[in-house]
Order: C-alpha cells, then structure tokens, then sequence
C-alpha cells in the first residue's frame, strides 16, 4: 500500500491550504490516521489526527486553524489548513495506523511566505 499526498504549495501568511492523501486500498483495519510535520533539524512532529471513530487530536499551534478529517471513500486523512503562518512551513506527511502496520506517504510540501 502506497500513500501520496497532494495539496502542497507557496502561500502567503494567511492563506489556506488542503492536503489530501491517496491510497491504494488498504484492506485492513485502522486504528487512527494523522498529518505529521518535518523542519529541517527537527523530528517528526504530530500536527493532527482522528481516530475511526471521530475522535481528533491537535497540536497546540494548529488549534481553532486546522481541520482533520476522514475521506471514507479511500479511508485516508486530509487536512484543511487556513490562517497559515510563517511557522507552519515544512514537509507534511500523511500517517494511517492499521491493525497490522503504519503507513507513511513520501511527503508534500508547504511554505508560508511571511
């Protein structure tokens, strides 16, 4: 299973962004999805995520800016990214946690110019 994320670009500081995670069927069951963020330096930092059942969970930073959510059709997390800052620049990585594995996408890329 491959997942690919899309939606990432340039925008200026106060834009919005959506990223969006594709996937090949996955086939198993899933215990919660989630958006993860990398700078340069640093490590892998959770932004977002959601359990099957609903359940969200938000980094301080992103609170009241960002929404989690499931696409059922492809069982797979997107993100919708509005009041965006500087700070919120790096490689987004899409995670789903399945009963079996933790699948990763390769990356996309967001940068808020100040």
């Amino acid at each position: 299973v491959q997942l690919v994320e899309s939606g990432g670009g340039l925008v200026q500081a106060g834009g919005s962004l959506r990223l969006s995670c594709a996937a090949s069927r996955i086939g198993e069951a899933i215990n919660n999805m989630g958006w993860y963020r990398q700078t340069p330096g640093n490590r892998r930092e959770l932004v977002a995520s959601i359990a099957i059942g609903g359940a969200t969970m938000y980094a301080d930073s992103v609170k009241g800016r960002f929404t989690i959510s499931i696409d059922n059709a492809i069982n797979t997390p997107s993100l919708q990214m509005n009041s965006l800052k500087p700070e919120d620049t790096g490689i987004y990585y899409c995670h789903v946690d399945t009963v079996r594995r933790n699948l990763w996408g390769q990356g996309t890329q967001v940068t808020v110019s100040s």
